[in-house]
């Protein structure tokens, strides 16, 4: 396949500090793994929808969460912004979610126990 993602050697090497120390058994390379769960994050694929290439789907989705709750991902994104220095623009996305109109009655069911003895203000 063409359009698989691999991160060059040079992109691995400023990145590789970061992941944790493999214990006991060898685990299958970062390098690939990595790749494979920039791949699946880009495309917006779910992880059974990877392709072979970058091995079982569940090693990259456990490996994803377990990196996330160890804060990997934080580091290296902490990591390179800093390397990159003071940027020439910044961006807002403007993003937002519209409620279903019967979301403005659940308050009112109760189905918010916190916020149902709450009074509204109008």
């Amino acid at each position: 396949m063409s359009d698989l993602f691999y991160l060059s050697e040079e992109q691995f090497k400023r990145i590789k500090k970061y992941f944790p120390y493999p214990h006991g058994k060898p685990r299958v390379d970062d390098l690939l793994i990595i790749s494979g769960i920039i791949h699946v994050l880009k495309r917006g694929l779910q992880w059974r929808d990877a392709p072979q290439e970058y091995g079982i789907p569940k090693t990259l989705y456990n490996r994803f969460v377990r990196w996330s709750k160890m804060g990997v991902f934080d580091k290296i994104f902490s990591a390179l912004v800093e390397d990159g220095g003071t940027p020439d623009q910044l961006m807002i996305d403007a993003t937002h979610l519209k409620a279903h109109r019967t979301a403005a009655s659940l308050l009112k069911k109760g189905l918010f126990p916190v916020l149902s003895g709450v009074q509204r203000v109008d």
